[in-house]
């Protein structure tokens, strides 16, 4: 990893100007948003549709390449959301569409990739319309869908489960398990005596937290020189060494 270059103050301004960019566009296409977000590149975080709920805490990691993405297409004006638990992660091209209801619990984590979805989106013989019934999708406490993977219509993940990469959930999840495979089957079972450490944790002060982070830039980039940094951005080179 290279160093950061930039003066405190120019890493400062930018955060400020990454967290009212975020409050300014993102915002308002939500029912809540919770306090203490971090949403990284919000220019690339796509939020759209109706009763989008998220909670405090929540990160979310926008790339060029790998936009990420929460939509609700309720079936009239007004209906269907999703609900984005407390100190949860999106990755970068994580996906959440909604027809009807998905629910995440707190500290639910989505990999690179990760797709959740409560519809088919249309009939295998009428493709033009959707099935009658409503699947809603409900994620428990501290899940984690791992790289690629799908969770498909219908599906409950109960608390602590792993989604392996690329694996294909079609059925429900009992909680404190591991799944792989398409379609997903339970590989491994843990063990919840020997305890979890959760992104709950992680966020249990984060006021605190901002603060630690905030000594730490104070820190390591008290002797950064403007110039230098200017000159680091015309010709990159110069960052080698």
């Amino acid at each position: 990893m290279r160093a950061d270059l930039r003066p405190y103050w120019v890493k400062k301004s930018y955060l400020k100007f990454r967290r009212g960019y975020a409050d300014y566009f993102l915002r308002p296409e939500c029912v809540y948003l919770g306090p203490y977000h971090t949403i990284m590149k919000p220019w690339f975080v796509h939020l759209s549709g109706n009763n989008i709920h998220i909670g405090k805490c929540f990160t979310a990691i926008g790339e060029p390449g790998n936009h990420v993405q929460v939509g609700v297409w309720g079936r009239e004006l007004g209906q269907g959301r999703v609900v984005i638990g407390d100190c949860c992660l999106m990755s970068p091209g994580s996906r959440i569409s909604a027809s009807d209801e998905i629910v995440l619990g707190d500290g639910v984590m989505l990999a690179n990739g990760a797709y959740v979805t409560d519809s088919d989106w249309h009939t295998i013989y009428d493709r033009m319309v959707r099935n009658d019934t409503p699947t809603p999708v409900r994620l428990g406490n501290n899940v984690w869908l791992g790289d690629h993977s799908i969770v498909l219509k219908g599906v409950t993940i109960g608390d602590n489960s792993v989604v392996a990469a690329r694996a294909v959930v079609t059925h429900d999840v009992p909680a404190n398990v591991v799944v792989a495979g398409n379609p997903a089957k339970v590989v491994k079972e843990l063990d919840p005596e020997l305890g979890f450490n959760t992104r709950m944790d992680y966020f249990s002060d984060p006021a605190g937290l901002e603060h630690f982070f905030d000594a730490v830039d104070r820190d390591v980039l008290a002797g950064n020189s403007f110039w230098r940094w200017v000159w680091s951005l015309v010709y990159p080179g110069s960052r080698v060494g």
